[in-house]
């Protein structure tokens, strides 16, 4: 599909490691870009695996109105905050996911639950993910979660290892398949969300409450999170730094820069701005 203003009309993107610079923050020129965006009349949308709460302060620092995808599909709401969507991890699964990995030292276990973000056992360097929007996390015990209107849970290794996170899929593969959804946000970050729940079904949601189709959406993304979302747009970009399993996923996928470089950006401006 050629890429043209008259073709497009919503843009989504992926968040870290794709519109955020490496400081995880939204550089000037991505700021100015949005607006510009918002100011030719296209429809924005953050799709991300971040809580709501945290999202939505970084659309208040973008300063447009903008749709949110958030815990990966879990949740979306409207530009003025409205709850579009919501789908839970299954309540009588929460306790049995969480005794999966409580014993083990080595991993911190996520909880989103209603608009806080709990945590099992104190992780300084996940602050620096939520150094602009200030939301940060609260502890909880293990043995007693919450287990009502928990979004996502997701799990994160101390010392960053992939290879100990993939031996933990495997396990909830075996034991929740079907009842859950598990997918990599990031090579170090394993995720648990509600059955069928991705970014791709809640593009879906959103283009539908503007009598869109999915081909008139162009979306970004770098994580196995992002490839349903990628590969039902009308037209899915790979950032170049994304992890290689999205590769082999999206094989026929155009690929562009870095977030380093403000690629997104610079991308919108030469194809819609």
């Amino acid at each position: 599909m050629t890429l043209t203003s008259k073709d497009i009309r919503i843009v989504a993107s992926d968040l870290d490691g794709t519109l955020l610079a490496p400081d995880h923050k939204l550089s000037p020129f991505t700021k100015s870009t949005l607006k510009d965006l918002h100011q030719k009349g296209y429809t924005f949308i953050f799709a991300t695996g971040r809580h709501h709460i945290d999202v939505a302060g970084i659309r208040e620092i973008a300063g447009i109105p903008a749709f949110m995808i958030t815990s990966n599909g879990a949740r979306i709401h409207s530009p003025d905050n409205q709850l579009m969507f919501s789908r839970n991890v299954p309540k009588e699964l929460v306790q049995s996911l969480i005794d999966l990995c409580k014993d083990d030292p080595d991993i911190f276990i996520h909880i989103y639950h209603d608009d806080q973000w709990r945590l099992s056992a104190i992780d300084e360097t996940i602050r620096q993910y939520h150094n602009e929007s200030e939301f940060t996390f609260q502890m909880f015990d293990p043995e007693n979660p919450p287990l009502d209107n928990v979004a996502k849970i997701f799990f994160t290794h101390s010392q960053s290892s992939h290879d100990a996170l993939v031996r933990y899929e495997k396990i909830l593969n075996q034991r929740f398949a079907g009842k859950v959804t598990i997918v990599f946000s990031s090579a170090t970050c394993l995720e648990v969300m509600g059955p069928d729940i991705s970014k791709g079904h809640a593009l879906q949601v959103v283009a539908n409450s503007l009598n869109h189709t999915l081909d008139h959406c162009i979306a970004f993304g770098d994580g196995m999170n992002d490839i349903e979302m990628l590969s039902m747009a009308g037209r899915g970009l790979i950032m170049e730094t994304a992890h290689e399993n999205v590769f082999s996923a999206l094989p026929q996928t155009e690929h562009i820069g870095s977030h380093a470089d403000d690629a997104v950006a610079h991308y919108l401006h030469q194809h819609l701005l």
